[in-house]
C-alpha cells in the first residue's frame, strides 16, 4: 500500500486489478532499489549520490506518469473524448515557449495588483539595488526601522505576497518603519558582480540610506536563505571595522557553517564546482531556470511529475497559487559570485572559520556579530537543513533566541500570524546541540510571527511618530513600490 502517497490516492488504483498490480509491482521495485543503495559498502557522499539520482529515476518511471499505465488519465480521455489530450498538447507546447513547467495560473496575478501591493515608494537605485521604503500605517512607529534583505536568487515579494499573507505588511501593522532591499535581476553585463559587490552595491549602502531617512543610530535587520548569509557577512565586515549599526538581526532559514547542506551537497563536489567556473569563467550569468530546476528535483514528485500529469495528461490549468507564482519566478546568478559562493561557503565551508575569508578588504569573523539574534529554520527545510542552520547559534556570540518551526524553507517562514495555523519550538536549550535543544524546547501552536514580534519589541526602541513622506531631501522618492526591479524576468 501507499498511504499517503498522493499519486496512487484515487479510487481506480485500487479497484482495477492491472492497475493495482502496476502500482504494487512499482513500489516494490522502488522500496528494493533504495534498499540495495542504503546496504551498500560505498562511503556516505556517493551513496547519497547514488541514492538521490535513483530516485530521480524511480520517480521518473511512475506508472503515474504515463498515460497508458495511470487510471485517471485513461478515464479523463474517454469521459473527454479525447480533449484532455488536446488541452494537454497545447499546455506542453507554451511551456515549451516558457521554458518551464507551470505550476500555477500565471495570468491570475500581476505586480503591484494582487501582489506586492503594500504601499511604499523606491527611495535608492544603484546599479544592484532599488531600496523600497513602505507607508507606515500606525501612528508612531519603534524608533529603530526593519531593513529586509530577502534572497537574491528570488524576488523580494516572497515576503509581500497577497495582502493576507504578507509579512512586511504584518511588520508595519505592529508598528514598524519598514524598508527592503529588491535586487536587480542581473544579465551577462553584470555577471562579474562578486560577493563583495553585493555587499558594498547592495547591503551597505542600503543600511546607510535607512538610517540617514530614518536618523536613527541602530536599525533592526531582517534576512532570508543567502540573504541572511548576505547580511551576516555584512554585519562580520562592519563588525572588523569597528561600525556596528544593527541593534539586531533576524535570519529565516539561514546557513552560516555550510558543513551539511542536505540534498543540495549532491550537486556540490570538487568536480562539479569545476565545472561550473569552467563554464562560467568567462562571465555571464548562472540562469535563474537553472537554478530552479535544481531546487525542483529535490521535491520532483510534487514540483515536476505532478505537474507533468495534471497540465499535460489530464489537459487541466493549475489553480492560481500566489507562492508557486513567485516559485516560478527566477533570478539569475552572476557568474562570479556563484562559482565564488559555492567553492568558497558550501565547498570549503570557510565562512564558518573565524578569518578564513575575506570581504571588502578584511577578514571575516561571524563570532564578531554580537547584536541580539532571532534564527529561525524550519523542522523539513530540504535547502537549508534545520541542524545545519542550528550550528550558527554557536558562531554568533550574540543573545540568541533559536526557533524552528513546522513546515519547510518558504511555509515554515510564510505562516501569518491572522491565520496562527502550525506550532513553532522555542526556548530550548543551548549549547549541547540540536537534538538536546529540541528534546527541551516548547511546542508552541499558532504562528511565530507573533512570537518574534514580541521579541522585536524588545529591540525596537523608544516610540516616535510615523513619517507619512518618502524618503528625505537627499533620497526622494524615485517610483512607485514594487519598483521596476522585480519586473524584471530571468531570460
Amino acid at each position: 500500500n501507499s498511504p499517503g502517497d498522493r499519486r496512487f490516492s484515487a479510487d481506480e488504483w485500487s479497484e482495477s486489478p492491472l492497475h493495482n498490480y502496476l502500482k504494487q509491482s512499482y513500489l516494490l521495485s522502488s522500496r528494493w532499489l533504495t534498499g540495495m543503495i542504503s546496504e551498500s559498502t560505498l562511503d556516505e557522499a556517493s551513496k547519497a549520490k547514488c541514492d538521490f539520482y535513483t530516485r530521480q529515476f524511480i520517480d521518473a518511471m511512475s506508472p503515474s506518469n504515463f498515460a497508458f499505465t495511470n487510471p485517471e488519465v485513461l478515464k479523463e480521455t474517454v469521459e473527454s473524448k479525447g480533449q484532455n489530450l488536446v488541452q494537454g498538447l497545447e499546455n506542453l507546447m507554451q511551456d515549451i515557449d516558457k521554458g518551464r513547467i507551470s505550476m500555477t495560473d500565471e495570468n491570475a496575478f500581476e505586480l503591484g495588483k494582487n501582489l506586492a501591493t503594500t504601499p511604499g515608494s523606491v527611495v535608492f537605485e544603484n546599479e544592484m539595488i532599488q531600496l523600497i521604503q513602505f507607508k507606515p500605517v500606525t501612528e508612531t512607529v519603534n524608533e529603530r526601522p526593519v531593513l529586509i534583505v530577502p534572497p537574491c536568487i528570488n524576488k523580494y515579494y516572497i515576503l509581500d505576497l497577497s495582502e493576507h499573507n504578507s509579512y512586511v505588511r504584518y511588520c508595519l501593522e505592529q508598528g514598524n518603519n519598514v524598508f527592503i532591499i529588491s535586487w536587480r535581476n542581473p544579465d551577462e553585463k553584470l555577471g562579474d558582480k562578486t560577493w563583495d559587490d553585493y555587499l558594498e552595491e547592495g547591503t551597505i549602502p542600503a543600511i546607510d540610506v535607512v538610517r540617514k531617512i530614518t536618523k536613527a543610530k541602530k536599525i533592526n535587520g531582517v534576512a532570508w536563505c543567502i540573504g541572511g548569509t548576505l547580511l551576516a557577512t555584512t554585519m562580520a565586515v562592519l563588525a572588523k571595522k569597528r561600525k556596528k549599526p544593527f541593534a539586531s538581526a533576524t535570519f529565516f532559514t539561514t546557513l552560516l557553517d555550510f558543513s551539511d547542506p542536505g540534498e543540495l551537497g549532491v550537486f556540490i563536489d570538487e568536480s562539479q564546482v569545476k565545472q561550473h567556473e569552467h563554464k562560467l569563467a568567462e562571465g555571464g550569468v548562472m540562469p535563474g531556470k537553472q537554478l530552479a530546476t535544481t531546487f525542483s528535483m529535490l521535491r520532483a514528485n510534487d514540483l515536476i511529475w505532478n505537474y507533468v500529469v495534471n497540465n499535460y495528461m489530464k489537459g487541466k490549468t493549475p489553480p492560481p497559487f500566489d507562492i508557486l507564482y513567485w516559485n516560478g519566478d527566477s533570478t539569475n546568478m552572476t557568474s562570479a559570485m556563484y562559482t565564488w559562493y559555492l567553492r568558497e561557503m558550501y565547498l570549503e565551508n570557510k565562512l564558518a572559520k573565524p578569518n578564513a575569508i575575506e570581504l571588502c578588504g578584511v577578514s571575516v569573523d561571524l563570532g564578531k556579530i554580537d547584536c541580539p539574534i532571532y534564527y529561525l529554520s524550519a523542522i523539513d527545510d530540504h535547502i537549508a537543513p534545520w541542524k545545519t542552520t542550528f550550528i550558527s547559534t554557536e558562531l554568533l556570540k550574540g543573545d540568541m533566541q533559536f526557533v524552528l518551526a513546522a513546515s519547510g524553507h518558504v511555509a515554515g517562514v510564510i505562516n501569518p500570524a491572522s491565520k496562527n495555523k502550525r506550532n513553532f519550538w522555542a526556548n530550548g536549550e543551548l549549547g549541547k546541540g540540536a537534538d538536546h535543544w529540541l528534546e527541551t524546547a516548547e511546542n508552541i501552536p499558532g504562528s511565530w510571527w507573533s512570537h518574534w514580534d514580541q521579541w522585536l519589541k524588545a529591540q525596537g526602541g523608544k516610540q516616535v511618530p510615523a513619517e507619512q513622506q518618502y524618503g528625505d531631501e537627499q533620497f526622494p522618492e524615485l517610483e512607485p513600490a514594487p519598483g521596476s526591479f522585480v519586473l524584471a524576468r530571468a531570460v
